[in-house]
């Protein structure tokens, strides 16, 4: 069996306690530590969670304890941002334990963004992933940052997969390549139905959307089954949008950033033919992890995007109105925990961050009473 490793934190922890939000106090507990870089995860229907170091190491956390890393991780091209990224739940995971997991793989000329596919199995011999398979790899590239990526499943359990341009921002504006743009696919890696170029004529088959810079946020909204991402611009130009078919969202042509040496970037902040973000940051917070909060803890937060940001080392909560128009309402947890890298929404309606960290954590936010 696997060794587990170490107790539950509680909120005696530095780190953890009370914390005053505009609507609702919020408990905060660091659940766990030790993590090095942690990326992402999700909940079993057992309760355990899975969870992602960039290095390239999967655990399970169970009752407050955690696992050694499971056997069976793909590898992965560690460095820089580079390394394993997320991982998601097949929507039949109850039945054949089947996830998926992004990462970052190495080539000949470098790393690129990697999806795969592979079995959760636990018995007497302990838990370890089986059967993994690669369903879709980028373009291999040079650098070590830029990779994306989230993978959220659509209603039908096809897999949004987000990823970045590598920077290399020319390869966002080549349906082609797959840097920089969401993919759509099946759990085969096949196009998915609905994909603008399923014959492969004017894009890859698994396109879905190009122009992005680099997507480190994504999630399906509960209300309409649409997909919302997060990405991040250059020097300011964060931007928050719900990619459509076919469409193209500007980077690097477009921007409401600027070159990280202040000078312009691309022809101006719009252009025909390039879609405009349904909101930006300006100056940029470095966002990371999406959640579009549809739990019963937290009420008051109903349909608002809880995102996480690296940089500015929060959580931001943002509401739309009835016209669709989205407005930052909220900062919290500002450097209470350090950089937040995912943001997650339990089945019992607590919200779940990671730090990026070396020495990362996993915190649980709950309703104070």
């Amino acid at each position: 069996m696997a060794v587990l490793v170490f107790m539950l934190t509680v909120p005696a922890n530095a780190k953890g306690g009370i914390f005053n939000t505009e609507r609702v106090k919020v408990r905060a507990e660091v659940l766990a530590d030790g993590l090095v870089h942690p990326w992402g995860l999700d909940f079993l229907p057992d309760g355990t969670v899975i969870v992602t170091e960039r290095p390239g190491r999967v655990r399970l956390f169970s009752k407050g304890r955690l696992s050694d890393p499971l056997p069976g991780v793909p590898k992965v091209l560690a460095g820089g941002q580079g390394g394993l990224l997320d991982v998601t739940l097949a929507k039949d995971f109850a039945r054949t334990g089947t996830l998926f997991l992004s990462f970052t793989q190495g080539g000949p000329s470098g790393g690129g963004t990697a999806v795969a596919r592979a079995k959760l199995v636990r018995d007497e011999n302990g838990a370890r992933l089986e059967d993994t398979k690669i369903i879709f790899s980028v373009k291999k590239k040079t650098g070590t940052h830029q990779y994306g990526s989230r993978i959220v499943l659509d209603r039908d359990g096809n897999l949004f997969v987000t990823t970045g341009d590598g920077g290399q921002p020319e390869r966002a504006q080549d349906p082609f390549d797959g840097q920089g743009s969401v993919l759509h696919m099946t759990p085969d890696g096949a196009a998915a139905p609905g994909n603008p170029w399923p014959d492969g004529k004017k894009g890859l088959p698994q396109m879905w959307s190009i122009g992005h810079r680099n997507i480190d946020g994504a999630a399906l909204d509960p209300a309409t089954g649409k997909l919302w991402t997060v990405e991040h611009g250059a020097k300011g130009g964060d931007e928050i949008n719900q990619p459509e078919a076919g469409r193209n969202y500007g980077w690097p042509v477009i921007s409401y950033g600027t070159n990280y040496d202040g000078t312009k970037i691309g022809i101006g902040t719009a252009a025909p033919g390039y879609e405009q973000p349904k909101f930006y940051w300006d100056p940029s917070i470095a966002p990371s992890g999406l959640a579009i909060y549809d739990g019963t803890m937290f009420p008051e937060w109903k349909g608002d995007f809880i995102v996480g940001a690296l940089k500015f080392q929060l959580v931001s909560r943002l509401k739309r109105d009835a016209s669709g128009k989205i407005t930052e309402v909220e900062r919290m947890f500002k450097g209470a925990f350090g950089r937040i890298r995912d943001v997650k929404v339990a089945p019992d309606g607590s919200i779940w961050l990671l730090t990026d960290e070396d020495n990362g954590e996993i915190v649980r936010l709950s309703r104070a009473k």
